[in-house]
């Protein structure tokens, strides 16, 4: 399993700029494993990610904005999403993964388990 998160390394705005780095920087803390696939210098990985982003997650008008999140070819969602679900303490479901033992989205799974 792996997880790709598409980042546009050359991009002009400073919000998309910030976002990736936020992913990227709590996927390193978290000790996930990712690929970065950067659809600034590679016309394949942007026209895949494009192509891959459900039509009902994608803007109004316009292409998907990275980053965009994916489990192999799964996709988990926007900046937006990942954001989210780190506030909810939810990572790891939000990218198809197992929580980790220990982890505040483990123990939070487990409580629920047992109501």
């Amino acid at each position: 399993m792996v997880i790709k998160v598409y980042i546009a390394s050359s991009s002009g705005s400073t919000s998309i700029k910030k976002q990736q780095q936020d992913v990227m920087g709590f996927l390193e803390a978290n000790k996930i494993k990712f690929d970065e696939c950067d659809i600034a210098n590679n016309e394949s990985d942007r026209k895949w990610m494009r192509a891959n982003v459900p039509e009902d997650s994608r803007p109004t008008t316009g292409n998907p904005l990275p980053p965009q999140i994916f489990n192999e070819e799964q996709y988990c969602g926007n900046y937006e999403a990942f954001f989210n679900a780190r506030e909810d303490n939810l990572v790891y479901a939000f990218l198809g993964m197992t929580a980790p033992p220990g982890s505040k989205e483990a123990e939070a799974a487990a409580k629920k388990a047992l109501q």
